[in-house]
């Protein structure tokens, strides 16, 4: 509602969104990614991974690490960082001498921000699971898997691989899994 009215207050408003949309995307990126919503592909592999990729590749190109216009200046889903299309003489002379020998730690305080709220949407996308079988064993009930253990008895090979399938759930049990 602020945004629709004029004044000093509106490149502040349209700052803090864009700061709200970068975070949302990245803890969404690593919901979509525990959760796995069907495709088994990771989100990882599909975004952070190529992110931190191409920022690595144009940083030691261009021999600086400073080519963010802001921290949200990423991946999103209607757009692409506006540093990664820029010619390094764009952003000035290099930093550095040898582009190669860019610290570790310069690369990484760029891209720890994105990396960070990917893992907070990872552990996110763990607690559903997670609290269904806390709730499951909780409730006391015998697990399914146990009472079909317990029916079947089909042969040799059957009452043994039944034997190794009730060692691994009682100790999992145990090790409160």
């Amino acid at each position: 509602m602020l945004i629709t009215f004029d004044g000093p207050h509106e490149k502040h408003l349209e700052e803090l969104l864009k700061y709200f949309r970068f975070g949302l995307w990245w803890v969404v990126l690593g919901i979509a990614s525990s959760i796995g919503l069907g495709s088994g592909l990771h989100t990882f592999v599909l975004y952070l991974g190529p992110h931190i990729a191409f920022f690595t590749l144009k940083a030691m190109r261009c021999g600086r690490v400073d080519l963010k216009s802001a921290p949200y200046d990423t991946i999103q889903l209607d757009r692409g960082p506006s540093w990664l299309d820029k010619d390094c003489s764009q952003f000035g002379p290099p930093l550095l001498e040898y582009s190669s020998h860019i610290p570790l730690s310069s690369i990484l305080s760029q891209v720890v921000l994105e990396a960070v709220l990917w893992g907070m949407g990872t552990a996110i996308g763990e607690l559903p699971p997670y609290f269904i079988s806390r709730a499951a064993r909780l409730s006391g009930s015998k697990l399914d898997s146990i009472e079909e253990l317990d029916t079947e008895n089909n042969g040799i090979m059957a009452t043994y691989v039944n034997k190794i399938k009730r060692w691994f759930l009682s100790h999992t049990q145990h090790l409160n899994f």
